[in-house]
């Protein structure tokens, strides 16, 4: 069933006041898509958690809370990030925890953008270069994107597991911009989102395996 979180869904054309001193706003509500997902209090602070589904074992999947009504086409999507690893993850886990966004209506088609905070730190230097991804989903996942354009769409970032990591996430056309934490350059930029500048949907909050995800402050603000 759809659960929700305090949110605020920002229209730049409307003038709302940012998270410090916002207006109250209705809270948004979330259909889980191959995942679980619930309000929690972490550290004193209602949060959605979510995690992936056992069932779903492939890698890059739909596996997201989608927050219901979403529409977005071009604009910024931000959010706070917080991922650690469960108990029975497995080896490979490295905390996955980003966004999808575009999410068509039958979730069959998406772009997303995700970190793998475990990388952030590791002594092997390759891994360190995987600590940030970008993938389209169904065509287009990591392992083919690492096959045919090796660092194009991956890059490496300063991450920790159990510490909150702001993503900032602006969209234009086939353009994507992820700003990290307070960041005035961009991470990771992605010129060709593979299902093209004209795509628009619904938005996500997702994990993959191993991932027990938290997430706060989400903002959209859309392009007018």
């Amino acid at each position: 069933m759809p659960t929700s979180f305090p949110t605020l869904l920002t229209l730049c054309c409307a003038g709302l006041l940012g998270l410090d001193g916002a207006r109250p706003t209705p809270p948004a509500r979330f259909e889980a898509v191959n995942v679980a997902t619930s309000q929690e209090k972490l550290a004193g602070k209602l949060v959605q958690k979510v995690t992936k589904s056992p069932a779903v074992t492939a890698f890059d999947e739909a596996t997201f809370a989608r927050l219901v009504g979403s529409n977005f086409h071009d604009g910024t999507i931000e959010v706070k990030v917080l991922s650690r690893l469960l108990p029975q993850a497995p080896a490979l886990a490295r905390g996955f925890i980003g966004l999808a966004f575009r999410i068509n209506e039958a979730n069959s088609q998406f772009e997303s953008v995700y970190i793998r905070p475990a990388n952030g730190r590791a002594d092997n230097q390759l891994q360190r270069n995987h600590s940030v991804q970008y993938f389209s989903y169904p065509d287009y996942k990591y392992e083919r994107l690492r096959q045919e354009v090796p660092g194009q769409y991956e890059t490496y970032a300063d991450l920790e597991l159990n510490k909150w990591t702001r993503l900032r996430l602006v969209v234009h056309g086939a353009k994507a911009e992820l700003y990290l934490n307070d960041n005035e350059q961009p991470t990771l930029l992605v010129n060709d989102l593979k299902h093209g500048s004209d795509a628009r949907g619904g938005i996500g909050l997702w994990v993959d395996v191993g991932t027990e995800g938290f997430f706060s402050d989400l903002k959209i603000t859309p392009t007018p």
